[in-house]
C-alpha cells in the first residue's frame, strides 16, 4: 500500500456544489492506491463558502490540507500554491469539477510505471458535450501551441495530469492564467523530461458555471503564451525543439 507517495492538488474557486463530493471520491480513491497521500485544496478567494466546507473537512481529517488566498489569483498561481505545498513524491491534480473519474489515476500510475516517464498528461476522448465553440476552441489552442513551442501534446489544457514533483525543482512556473498547464509541459519537454499521454472519457460540468472559455480568461492565455514564447526563445537563444517524440497518440 505504500509503493506510491501521492499529493493531489485541487485548485478551488466557488464549488461549493462539488466540494464534498469531490474530495470524498478522492479519498476513496486514493485509500486504495496508498496509504502515503495528502489532498491539497486551494481556495482561490471563494465567496460561496466552499472554503469553510474544506476547512471543516480538514479537522476531520489530516490527509487534507486548505490553503486560503486572500484575493483572487486566477487558475496558474493557484496550482503554483498547490505544487509548492505538495509533499509527497507524486503530484496529480484536477479540477474540483469532477472533470474525469478518479478511478483513471491507477492507470495513469501504470502509464508512469511501464514507460519510466516523469510526467503523463491525459486527453479526453471527446469534448462535443460541452459545445462545438469549446471543441473549436480547444483544437484550434492545441494546434498553436503545437506550432509555437513544437511540443506535440494531443489535449495540453485538459486538467488532469501527474508528474514527479522532482520535476518542479528543472522549471520556475510564472504563468498565473490558464496556460500554467501549457506551461508545464514545455519546460518539462524542454528539460528533457519523458512525457506519456493517453485517452479517458470526460465529463462536463453539471453544476455551476465554468469560467475557463471566457472572453478575459482567453486573451490571458494568449498574452502569458507570448510573453512565455518571447521570454524562452528570445533570452535563450534557442530555438522551439523539432517535433520532440511522444507515444504515439
Amino acid at each position: 500500500m505504500n509503493q506510491y507517495s501521492i499529493s493531489m492538488v485541487l485548485p478551488m474557486f466557488n464549488e461549493k456544489d462539488y466540494v464534498t463530493r469531490t474530495v470524498a471520491l478522492a479519498i476513496r480513491t486514493l485509500d486504495t492506491i496508498t496509504d502515503d497521500y495528502e489532498i491539497i485544496i486551494v481556495d482561490d478567494a471563494s465567496t460561496d463558502g466552499c472554503g469553510d466546507i474544506a476547512d471543516r473537512m480538514s479537522r476531520d481529517n489530516r490527509k487534507i490540507k486548505v490553503l486560503h488566498h486572500k484575493v483572487n489569483s486566477k487558475l496558474g498561481a493557484t496550482l503554483r500554491t498547490g505544487f509548492a505545498a505538495a509533499q509527497k513524491n507524486l503530484v496529480v491534480y484536477s479540477d474540483m469539477d469532477l472533470p474525469f473519474d478518479f478511478e483513471e489515476i491507477k492507470k495513469a500510475l501504470r502509464v508512469m510505471d511501464l514507460t519510466d516517464c516523469d510526467i503523463v498528461t491525459v486527453y479526453r476522448h471527446d469534448r462535443t458535450s460541452e459545445g462545438l465553440l469549446r471543441a473549436v476552441y480547444s483544437a484550434g489552442y492545441n494546434m498553436l501551441i503545437r506550432i509555437m513551442f513544437g511540443v506535440r501534446v494531443r489535449d495540453i489544457n485538459f486538467s488532469f495530469k501527474l508528474f514527479k514533483r522532482k520535476i518542479l525543482e528543472s522549471m520556475q512556473l510564472r504563468s498565473n492564467g490558464s496556460f500554467i498547464d501549457a506551461e508545464l509541459i514545455i519546460r518539462a519537454i524542454r528539460a528533457d523530461h519523458h512525457v506519456s499521454q493517453f485517452g479517458i472519457d470526460y465529463f462536463p460540468r453539471s453544476r455551476g458555471t465554468s469560467t475557463l472559455s471566457s472572453p478575459g480568461i482567453i486573451l490571458t492565455i494568449f498574452k502569458e503564451m507570448i510573453s512565455f514564447r518571447i521570454r524562452l526563445f528570445t533570452r535563450s537563444k534557442d530555438a522551439p525543439p523539432s517535433r520532440r517524440a511522444l507515444p504515439p497518440e
